[in-house]
């Protein structure tokens, strides 16, 4: 239903306790009404359209501009037979309309439907209706018209902010079913398909030969396959606005064998790319695990810069030896070419490369930032 249903059951609320009130202030005056009974058919007709607009705007698909637009002409008809039920000079001199507080009814509509700007438009359509009913501007008009701004902007407002309000609400809980559906997933990859690969691995190493390159090549697959799962659940945008933060999703990765650095502030880039530099990331570190070990030790450098963001993933393993990435690419095992070049190239970015045998290995991934309001880093200071 939205957050937003509650205001139009308190819109159907109101038309009725103000056509109450507008009964009353009938009862009180109608002996001087120029025509009273014409008073009491124009109540009839407040009455019916109240119980037809409080089931029509209770059915999302009627809020439209049909009903909106049948809403403030019917009452602001309404509101100008005032001149016909009451004496012009009296309405001039002051006194109040037939439809009392009843007017306001279709303002707080487009308000609801359509935020401030919509309920101030319908304000100042009233209020003209009532300048036009007195013969010209006076205190009451002025004052009426103020109120209804005053109405039309702030419950136009509270609307807007229950749709943004509801529009979160519903992402965190897609967000939260994904993160429960992603943990499950884990857990079952990892109580199979990746322990098996796993064990793969480390007995190759252990048994050298062909057997050492088959374990290499479970290793790099249980790498790409760890990182589809965390692709499965990692949501690059929480707050909603197409952005995410870099360092926040880095900072998951941080160990008693990763170290990051990174900038005291967040590196915002557009929510996809910073998805994806995280990922080619978490694939790097996939290839420390496997080729340094469990206790190879791995550094992270996060540098934001105003032209682009830089990601330098460093280990202190035995290093790549020269044309193996080749080899590797050529036999068919893309973990680097695609978990890493792929993800980075995808997203205009490039990757580096360094490695010396036994000194270990260096990736450098730049992504240039882009231009816009998604391009800019977070507050500094």
């Amino acid at each position: 239903m939205g957050l937003e249903f509650p205001l139009w059951r308190a819109l159907a609320v109101y038309r009725l306790a103000a056509l109450g009130y507008a009964v009353l202030v009938l009862l009180q005056g109608y002996r001087s009404y120029a025509h009273p009974a014409a008073g009491w058919l124009v109540l009839a007709v407040m009455a019916g359209w109240s119980t037809a607009t409080g089931l029509l705007y209770g059915q999302p698909r009627w809020r439209g501009w049909p009903l909106l637009l049948a809403d403030l002409v019917l009452t602001s008809g309404c509101l100008y037979a005032s001149g016909w039920v009451i004496t012009g000079s009296t309405l001039r001199g002051g006194a109040p309309t037939l439809t009392m507080a009843w007017v306001a009814s279709p303002v707080l509509a487009w308000a609801i439907a359509g935020g401030r700007r919509r309920g101030a438009l319908a304000a100042l359509l009233v209020g003209t209706v009532d300048v036009l009913l007195r013969g010209g501007i006076t205190g009451s008009s002025v004052n009426a018209t103020v109120l209804l701004l005053l109405a039309g902007v702030i419950v136009g407002h509270v609307a807007r902010l229950a749709v943004v309000t509801g529009q979160r609400l519903q992402r965190a809980v897609e967000l939260e079913a994904t993160t429960r559906e992603r943990d499950r997933l884990a857990r079952d990859i990892h109580d199979s398909v990746l322990q098996v690969l796993a064990l793969v691995a480390r007995r190759g190493a252990e048994l050298g030969g062909e057997a050492a390159a088959l374990g290499a090549l479970a290793g790099e697959q249980g790498a790409i396959l760890r990182s589809l799962v965390l692709a499965a659940g990692t949501r690059a945008d929480p707050a909603g606005d197409g952005t995410g933060d870099l360092q926040a999703l880095l900072n998951r990765y941080a160990s008693a064998t990763v170290f990051l650095a990174a900038p005291a502030t967040t590196v915002v880039l557009p929510g996809p790319v910073a998805e994806q530099l995280s990922l080619a990331v978490a694939s790097a570190l996939d290839n420390v695990k496997v080729h340094c070990g469990p206790y190879g030790r791995a550094w992270i450098l996060l540098e934001d810069e105003p032209a682009a963001v830089t990601v330098t993933v460093r280990d202190d393993g035995p290093g790549i030896p020269a044309g193996r990435l080749a080899r590797a690419e050529a036999d068919g095992r893309l973990g680097v070419a695609q978990s890493i070049r792929g993800r980075v190239r995808d997203i205009g970015g490039t990757v580096a490369i360094h490695a010396t045998p036994g000194e270990g290995t260096e990736v450098v991934l730049r992504v240039p930032r882009p231009a816009g309001p998604h391009g800019g880093t977070g507050p500094r200071g």
